[in-house]
């Protein structure tokens, strides 16, 4: 048996006016075929599980490209050609093969391609031809398209907000990809068209209890796969939104049956899960009457959406208020980085930094700081998978306020980012994380409380602000009347 794998990802934020060049994704993530390190990452598990299952399971893998950019804009036509014309390359050269395993995000878009994942496909198909097996593994915050489900034969979701089970859906791929080969399956899939644009975090009932009620029907009568696909709200797609996915083995009656059970229960609680956001001034108030430390998520500026990572809002308020023993992380500022290397840990300075990109990022910050730390590619952790951080400078201001500053955009991920550079955790009164939710797995247990707010970032969770052109009406929140239905 011979398997072909690799991993082309980006989640691109089609409001964000920078677009994702080839270098972003260099930048961030590329490994040349048989280059992968000895850990999977969150959006290469896929070809690791591979790897790793070769040796195990008996078969080859056979390893492509791996590629993967911060999220962020469209990506320029000459990127996504580049990058999967050589995936394409390697899997022709690599032929006969029995299957094929991609890490795929899902919610990539290039100029002239609403559908990354879709073309991929296609041009997959057109080289290994109908019979052989392809499976795909996905972020739930994808576009779950009609034309990805009619190529792809797997095709797995991470069920987890935040996704700390990358590893275990890609060996949920990779098993279910042999035993089609081995003729011992038949899939067949369902899905189930929400009409919905909002969040699911899994953290928080009612969406915990329903995602550990699909991971229990999996394995039995007949359901081979259940996954939730989120959809990714600031991409503008025909298909963008909310799907429910139901792989059974030659059960399709009963796979639609579930996928209309699980997407109705999913619309019943789309209102109640999204967090209540709060303003930065409420949001420290909040903060400075509990007791410990206290996590505040930036969730206008998160990377991990398609932000740049470099608005002062709350590091202006922090140091207004002259809060004590307060962090902000990450801060992407790549020139300030130079700057604070160039003068050295422990030196005094008068220093700017922040408020870079756009108009969103705000005005920056001109403070007297110390040098308090400076590393050179440096990492956060993220489920146990290191997600680099290049160069890395804290400075704290003469107020209490610090922040800790980076080359390689990046979200608010691992403890470590603050740990590793100065900053223990636990002895600060407030941490300021520019995230959404990825943080809360590392951060949630050494915190008092998570607070999520809403700063003058670019980042909306409220739909009705996006220019949208190109998504299918009706959708709610955007109208009213919208009905579901099954639509595969």
């Amino acid at each position: 048996m011979r398997i072909f794998t690799a991993a082309l990802a980006l989640e691109a934020n089609t409001f964000f006016p920078l677009p994702s060049s080839y270098r972003a994704f260099t930048e961030k993530t590329y490994f040349s075929p048989g280059t992968h390190p000895p850990l999977a990452t969150l959006q290469t598990a896929a070809l690791w599980v591979t790897r790793e299952r070769a040796k195990t399971d008996g078969f080859t893998a056979i390893e492509g490209s791996c590629y993967a950019a911060q999220p962020g804009g469209t990506a320029t036509r000459e990127a996504y050609e580049r990058m999967r014309d050589e995936i394409i390359g390697q899997l022709k050269a690599a032929m006969p093969v029995d299957g094929c395993v991609f890490s795929l995000h899902g919610a990539m878009v290039a100029e002239g391609y609403l559908d990354c994942e879709g073309d991929f496909l296609s041009h997959v198909r057109k080289v290994v031809g109908p019979k052989v097996v392809v499976g795909v593994e996905l972020d739930p915050h994808c576009h779950l398209t009609l034309k990805r489900c009619a190529l792809a034969d797997i095709i797995v979701l991470y069920k987890e907000y935040p996704h700390t089970d990358f590893v275990a859906r890609g060996h949920e791929v990779v098993t279910l990809v042999q035993r089609m080969i081995r003729g011992a399956i038949k899939p067949v899939k369902s899905v189930w068209d929400c009409r919905t644009l909002a969040y699911f975090p899994t953290d928080r009932q009612p969406m915990r209890g329903l995602v550990d009620r699909i991971m229990a029907m999996e394995g039995k009568d007949g359901v081979l796969s259940i996954s939730i696909g989120h959809g990714f709200s600031q991409g503008d797609t025909p298909e963008t939104g909310a799907r429910i996915l139901v792989i059974t083995d030659n059960a399709k009656p009963r796979g639609d049956r579930l996928a209309e059970e699980i997407g109705r229960e999913l619309v019943a609680m789309r209102q109640i899960i999204q967090p209540k956001l709060v303003k930065p001034d409420d949001a420290i108030d909040e903060a400075l009457s509990l007791q410990g430390t206290v996590v505040i998520a930036d969730t206008t500026d998160n990377a991990g959406g398609g932000a740049p990572s470099d608005n002062t809002t709350f590091l202006r308020r922090l140091i207004a208020r002259k809060v004590q023993d307060s962090a902000v992380a990450p801060l992407w500022d790549p020139v300030a980085v130079q700057l604070a290397f160039d003068a050295g840990k422990g030196t005094r300075l008068p220093f700017r930094f922040g408020g870079k990109v756009a108009a969103t990022s705000g005005r920056p910050v001109d403070a007297m700081v110390e040098i308090i730390s400076t590393e050179r590619e440096s990492f956060q952790s993220f489920a146990g998978s290191p997600v680099p951080l290049g160069d890395v400078a804290t400075v704290r201001t003469q107020e209490g306020v610090s922040a800790v500053l980076i080359t390689t955009r990046a979200q608010a991920m691992g403890i470590d980012l603050f740990g590793n550079h100065g900053l223990p955790p636990k002895k600060q009164k407030i941490l300021v994380v520019k995230s959404n939710q990825h943080f809360f797995a590392a951060f949630s247990p050494i915190a008092t409380k998570v607070i999520y707010a809403s700063g003058n970032g670019p980042l909306t969770s409220n739909p009705r602000r996006l220019p949208y052109r190109h998504v299918n009406r009706p959708i709610w929140p955007l109208d009213k009347t919208v009905k579901g239905a099954l639509i595969v």
